[in-house]
């Protein structure tokens, strides 16, 4: 578009179509070009940080997103009642939707994105990768899910109008794919409004490789660098970096991936920030996959290593600002992990709760480009912060730039590793592990690294047995001297000492995974003597720190205490993070669940029931299906048996530990059986 035909929009008021850590990070840009901003939240956010930092801020009521930022009618209202002039999507909920972007400049307000059109076209996977091939870019085959045969297997079910691994599905069989193909479309039509999926032949192993693209009205493209993300779970990215390693091994690559992706954004009159995914494989030939019309999640490491502001660009884009003639060049290596509250140990389960504690040592910048190379934070939790069942479970993002790739990974893990992170498991422990992997410092990353490298091991806690039982002490320690100090008298005494020494202390706490641990220790005249501890002593024990050494090297525990009574104990260390709970040492047998009980691993909402009451079931059968944080997690049974009870039907609202039926491994006599 020329100058002469273009007519310059002024933005003074951003409303932001989103929540969590990404309304953050544009109220971030938009604070620093004197834009005033503007939220819109579910009820379920109502406390969430991003709120309170919104200059104004619109309840959008209900939680589920159906009912909330997924309608584009109230958006759009909640913008004319704050005064909002322009409209930012943000990532995910209606950010690739071309009826939003329509509806947004019909009601006289500035899309913060890429003309409708070119969302329309990017908008369908299949339709995409139609175009994408008449433009010239190298595309996997499609796959018609009803002319499919074995010979065709495996393959990828993917939803035609989002991604994050929502709506995908692997199928190896036949068989699977009816099930299959009904849970990808529910589970799409939950995350995007839209059911429709198709198939693609499904790569085990390969690289993600994707490129940022930044395009004006006047005609310039850039294709400002390039990111890996081959580091998945669940088809969704949790490690990024920018350049590639894999583009860094072949540079030839490089300027091939940049030229198809150019080709990509021409072919649909892009404009504004986008990014072209492809998948590759270790000889650099490339295939697109499909292009996100937004900003990406992983964006931060473009940014650190070009020194550009995405938000900043996107928002002079939109105002119909030029972009020089060509990109920046790229400085260091940054790599960014993604922390999620679930526990990759049970099938990446997603957790909910509150988050009672959450600082990262060392950060240089928050949702901007640290002023060196150092730690970015980009968060959408704090100290308190509630984490529900309706969203997805991403806490926050941290970046380390570094001049070398090396040097940000270790800059990373170690930040990682000292971070205090308490109330909710998380992933964190994982990432310390990956980022320490032989196979990533060699750059070795495909997207099959999980199953390579073997999951069980890569989630094992940081804190090995050894430094659990440590933990377990220092807690007990604390413990006592936390009591000590709210004693009315004798408070100078040392913790735990005791006149009789024949009678020592004792403290039993349970572990993450169930395990329990039972401390019993003395503080005699001659020191700490510990029950299977003999080469540990005491150095210091205070409510919140204590200090042991251990076979002449002293360690240091940091101990937090939360909940009723203080039960749940969180214990960091250079030894890793252990979190406890204090067991009862009478619990109330009322409490026990019935053998084979089925209890629910998370909160969230039967949608699917594949057995009645009474069937004979097998070890490993699906039984059904719970939706939480716009997912789908499946519950088998644990053995072979029969369904003696089921307690839930389609729809019903479960909570955390609630018994959703019970198998019985014991034959269950018929009537006639009981009446002989």
């Amino acid at each position: 578009m020329s100058d002469a035909t273009h007519t310059r929009t002024t933005i003074t008021s951003v409303l932001v179509a989103n929540r969590g850590e990404i309304a953050r990070r544009v109220f971030r840009t938009a604070r620093e070009l004197g834009l005033s901003t503007v939220a819109v939240y579910s009820d379920a956010d109502a406390g969430a940080p991003f709120v309170a930092e919104a200059d104004a801020a619109v309840r959008l009521p209900g939680s589920a997103p159906a009912d909330t930022y997924l309608r584009a009618d109230l958006v759009i209202g909640a913008a004319r009642r704050a005064g909002a002039d322009a409209v930012h999507p943000g990532y995910g909920f209606l950010s690739e939707n071309a009826d939003f972007a329509r509806a947004v400049t019909e009601a006289g307000l500035t899309w913060i994105g890429p003309p409708p059109q070119a969302v329309e076209s990017m908008g369908s996977k299949i339709e995409s990768k139609r175009l994408m091939a008449a433009a010239g870019v190298p595309v996997l085959a499609e796959a018609d899910p009803a002319t499919l045969t074995e010979a065709d297997l495996p393959v990828l079910v993917k939803a035609s109008a989002g991604g994050g691994g929502r709506g995908m599905r692997v199928v190896r069989t036949l068989a699977e794919l009816p099930g299959e193909l009904a849970a990808a479309r529910a589970e799409a039509a939950s995350a995007f409004g839209d059911p429709t999926v198709f198939c693609e032949p499904y790569l085990a192993t390969g690289r993600h490789v994707e490129v940022q693209v930044l395009a004006d009205t006047h005609g310039t493209v850039w294709a400002v660098g390039e990111r890996e993300c081959s580091i998945q779970r669940r088809h969704q990215k949790v490690v990024e970096e920018a350049p590639s390693p894999l583009v860094e091994r072949l540079p030839q690559m490089r300027e091939a991936l940049f030229e198809a992706s150019r080709k990509a954004a021409a072919a649909i009159g892009y404009v504004g920030a986008g990014t072209v995914e492809f998948l590759a494989d270790e000889s650099g030939r490339f295939y697109f996959l499909e292009m996100n019309t937004r900003l990406q999640v992983e964006h931060p490491v473009t940014e650190c290593t070009t020194g550009l502001d995405l938000v900043r660009w996107q928002l002079r884009i939109a105002e119909g600002a030029r972009l020089p003639e060509a990109p920046p060049a790229r400085d260091g290596h940054a790599i960014e992990v993604r922390l999620y509250a679930e526990d990759p140990a049970a099938g990446w389960q997603p957790q909910s709760g509150v988050v009672e504690r959450f600082q990262v040592p060392g950060v240089a910048a928050e949702f901007a480009n640290p002023p060196g190379y150092g730690l970015r934070l980009d968060s959408g939790v704090v100290d308190g912060s509630a984490v529900g069942i309706h969203y997805d479970p991403m806490l926050a993002k941290l970046i380390a730039w570094g001049p070398t790739r090396a040097d940000a990974a270790g800059m990373l893990a170690g930040a990682l590793a000292r971070t205090r992170l308490h109330g909710l498991r998380t992933n964190r422990d994982l990432l310390v592990r990956v980022l320490r992997h032989p196979a990533f410092a060699a750059g070795d990353t495909d997207t099959a690294f999980f199953e390579r490298h073997g999951l069980p091991a890569l989630a094992e806690p940081l804190a090995d047995p050894e430094a659990r039982r440590l933990s377990a002490l220092a807690a007990a320690l604390a413990d006592a001297a936390h009591r000590r100090s709210g004693a009315a008298v004798q408070r100078g005494l040392p913790s735990g000492w005791r006149n009789v020494p024949s009678q020592p202390q004792r403290a039993r706490y349970a572990g993450a995974d169930g395990a329990v641990v039972e401390v019993e220790y003395r503080l005699a005249r001659t020191g700490l003597l510990a029950e299977g501890l003999d080469a540990v002593g005491l150095v210091d024990a205070a409510a919140e720190r204590v200090v042991l050494d251990v076979a002449g090297v002293r360690r240091s525990f940091a101990v937090a205490r939360y909940g009723p009574g203080g039960a749940a104990v969180c214990v960091d260390s250079a030894l890793g993070s252990v979190a406890l709970a204090a067991v009862d040492r009478f619990p109330d047998p009322v409490a026990r669940t019935a053998p084979g009980s089925l209890l629910a691993p998370m909160p969230g909402t039967v949608v699917r029931l594949d057995v009645k009451e009474g069937d004979t079931v097998t070890a490993g059968q699906p039984l059904l299906w719970l939706e939480a944080m716009k997912m789908q997690h499946r519950i088998d049974a644990p053995a072979d048996g029969v369904l003696t009870a089921l307690h839930v039907g389609v729809g019903r609202q479960v909570d955390v530990g609630a018994v959703l039926g019970v198998v019985s491994s014991e034959p269950v006599e018929s009537n006639e059986e009981q009446q002989k």
